[in-house]
Order: structure tokens, then sequence, then C-alpha cells
């Protein structure tokens, strides 16, 4: 597992999984393009012998008290072996070197395997969204974590060897 910095140049290989990972309410290519361009994102790939295997995104503004997990996503085939929370505790380390003491994400509620992840990094549900993923009408759960005290607990585990900076 090689996660890296995300490029436009890996649009191609990350949509090719995001329509895959999500037929019926993918991100579109355009706003795929603006996050991997954005100065406020930070965006990791996940590559194995050329093939990208999953990516993961996180909006956090320098400085700024709170910070959103966008999307994390895994091909199926790599799925059960880990990617998907060094993808995540990547993401959090991230966001924290941004200054982020909180952060956020939003969550299918018919993805129960997110969610344990999400819970047993230390996640906690505070709100839902009635019906917000469209067009099959589910639930998001919207929860957060203290980053502050993840980091706490997770001592030298966030370090990533510069995969964030």
């Amino acid at each position: 597992m090689t996660l890296r910095a995300a490029t436009v140049d890996d649009l191609a290989d990350i949509m090719d999984l995001e329509r895959t990972s999500f037929p019926t309410d993918a991100w579109s290519e355009p706003m795929m393009r603006e996050e991997l361009l954005s100065p406020h994102a930070h965006y990791l790939v996940d590559v194995e012998a050329g093939r990208l295997l999953g990516y993961g995104g996180v909006r956090a503004v320098a400085r700024a008290a709170d910070a959103d997990i966008q999307t994390i996503t895994v091909a199926a085939s790599a799925r059960g072996r880990g990617r998907g929370r060094t993808l995540l505790r990547a993401l959090l380390e991230a966001a924290r070197q941004r200054g982020a003491r909180e952060v956020f994400l939003e969550v299918r509620a018919d993805n129960p395997t997110a969610s344990a992840l999400y819970v047993s990094e230390g996640f906690l549900e505070i709100a839902r969204r009635p019906r917000y993923y469209q067009p099959d009408d589910v639930d998001a759960v919207v929860m957060k974590l203290d980053l502050v005290a993840w980091v706490a607990g997770h001592g030298a585990q966030t370090q990533t060897g510069g995969v964030c900076s």
C-alpha cells in the first residue's frame, strides 16, 4: 500500500472508482477536479502496482478549527485489509497539521461498514439528515471527532512520513 498526494493526473482513475463505488450518487468530474485543485482540500490516493485502489479527501482550511472528510472509498477487491482506516488516519493527520481541532463527516445510514470504521476511530453521531443521499432517499449520519483527543490517543501512530504535508 502506497499513499501519495492526489493530483489532477489521477482524475480519470478516481472517477472510475467513484462511479463504481457510488453508482447512483457519484460526484461529477468537474466537482472532483475542483476538489483536487482546491488549496483548502487535501486528497490522497492509494496505489498498488500502478493501480488506484482507493482515495480520500479532507477539506481543512488552514488555521480553521474544523475540517470535513469529503470522501473515502476503496475498491471492492481491496476492502477489508485496513486501507480505509489508513486513508482516514492520514486525512485526520492532514487536518491536524492544518490546525483543525474537530472533524466532521457524513456517512450513508445504509453503510454500516463505514460507520463502524468511523466509530472505531472515535467519531460520534451528532445528527441525521433525512433523505440526504439522492436519488436513493438514504439518510446521512452526521458524525464528529474531537481531533485533539484522537491525536492524544494515537500518539506516534499519527506520524505519516510526510504523506500529508
